[in-house]
């Protein structure tokens, strides 16, 4: 059995059906993790004693005849910013080494409600920003394999994980996701609950997922939607046939439009020539659109709004910390600091504004295309690469997701960015899978 090309759905049932154990299976992740994990350096924290301790309990409660949860004895790994009380939460910085959080997270709660394991942690670029962790990239180790979810990627593209957590502020999941070759999925802003995970800024803010299919990032938000009082952006939003839709193809053959943007420029020859294929495989169901002249003024916005967030959210960390910060988060900090209540203010104001005016867009078409990123993952370990495709669906609150379907130079992954109408996550789960399952069928 090749565990590893099954989805997790499949899993679940082998786990139900005693086809395999929980310790069976933990056992093939960390033979994985022993074999890659010190070249690719995805995990903050993992134990691999206390995973099979967890296993096993989860094995005897399966044997005892209880009622199995969606994800029992499936392991999950969570991005390092995600709280937990049992294993330490030091979200990529010296300045909490060694430290945990005082209570589990929501959506660790959820996770554990569900049977699922909590295998570990991932590696987090500094206080989820720009400083990056020492991940590799699974295809290239001279490469990033993005950021700020360096290691949430990472470990579902080297099968040291079936699922894992990450979040996204920016770019950063839509981005790991594409330079790792899997499939990254941050669901409309506040369906999932950021109680108990780092703060950065509570406007942009998302909690997404990893896996390897797109079903198998359906399943687990599925698991992790759900309205949280102590998170006050969290929304009413029933997940319950969130998987059961995402298999069914759409009623209609979807259309799309697809936007270059402006930052076309800056995509790669090699990369610009895939998109160009995917675009003209799917001729029938694709628009060519130019982006909508506002959209300029959204990286603005995000930058203002994001630096005045981080300067209220790490200013302890300012005052008492500020040696054991990198350059990039004092810089973000001391621009926070700089700008006027008005000019927050006015930032917010646009966010609502410009998708009242643009969800229009979801009135004749399915979904948005664009690149997940400005090419394959670049080289050396300095930076985690470009948010420039993906910081304006973060800032208009829209479900992104990005598919490996394409390849660039070298052979190497390169994703396709799909987005859709807010909180029609049900239906855009279900055009990301026949989009998936149509691009397999031409690729054959």
């Amino acid at each position: 059995m090749d565990i590893f090309n099954l989805s997790v759905r499949q899993i679940v049932e082998k786990i139900k059906n005693a086809e395999i154990t929980s310790v069976e299976l933990c056992k093939l992740y960390i033979e994985r993790i022993k074999k890659f994990e010190k070249d690719i350096k995805a995990w903050a924290h993992f134990d691999e004693k206390i995973l099979l301790e967890k296993a096993q309990e989860s094995d005897e409660f399966r044997k005892s005849g209880n009622a199995l949860g969606p994800l029992h004895g499936v392991p999950v790994a969570l991005k390092d910013i995600v709280g937990t009380y049992d294993m330490p939460t030091e979200c990529g910085t010296p300045i909490r080494k060694g430290k945990s959080a005082s209570q589990n997270a929501e959506i660790v709660d959820l996770l554990k409600s569900s049977g699922a394991l909590i295998m570990g942690k991932t590696a987090t670029s500094e206080l989820a920003f720009l400083s990056p962790p020492k991940t590799r990239n699974p295809h290239d180790y001279n490469r990033t394999p993005g950021g700020s979810s360096s290691g949430s990627a990472a470990v579902i593209a080297s099968h040291m994980a079936p699922l894992s957590i990450g979040s996204q502020t920016g770019g950063s999941i839509i981005r790991p996701a594409s330079y790792c070759g899997v499939v990254g999925y941050k669901p409309s802003y506040g369906l999932i609950s950021r109680n108990g995970v780092l703060r950065t800024s509570s406007k942009l803010d998302h909690i997404g997922v990893f896996g390897k299919k797109v079903e198998d990032v359906a399943l687990l938000a599925k698991i992790l939607i759900k309205k949280d009082s102590y998170d006050e952006d969290s929304i009413h939003y029933s997940s319950e046939h969130l998987l059961t839709e995402c298999l069914k193809d759409p009623i209609y053959e979807p259309k799309f439009i697809f936007y270059k943007t402006k930052s076309w420029n800056k995509v790669d020859k090699k990369s610009r020539e895939s998109f160009e294929f995917f675009i003209k495989s799917f001729k029938k169901n694709i628009e060519i659109f130019d982006t909508p002249s506002y959209f300029e003024r959204i990286s603005k916005y995000h930058k203002l709004i994001h630096e005045v967030d981080l300067a209220n959210n790490f200013s302890d960390y300012y005052k008492n910390y500020r040696k054991k910060l990198s350059k990039e988060m004092i810089n973000a900090i001391q621009n926070g600091m700089k700008h006027s209540a008005k000019e927050y203010a006015e930032a917010i104001d646009f966010m609502k504004r410009s998708y009242d005016s643009y969800k229009e867009v979801f009135e004749d078409y399915y979904a948005v295309l664009t690149p997940s990123s400005t090419g394959v993952a670049d080289k050396g370990l300095k930076s985690t690469g470009s948010a420039d495709f993906n910081r304006v669906w973060s800032f208009l609150g829209t479900p992104s997701i990005s598919l490996p379907l394409l390849q660039g130079e070298n052979n190497l992954p390169l994703g396709i960015q799909m987005v859709g109408a807010k909180y029609d996550d049900h239906r855009f789960l279900s055009t990301a899978r026949w989009l998936e399952t149509k691009s397999e069928e031409y690729n054959e």
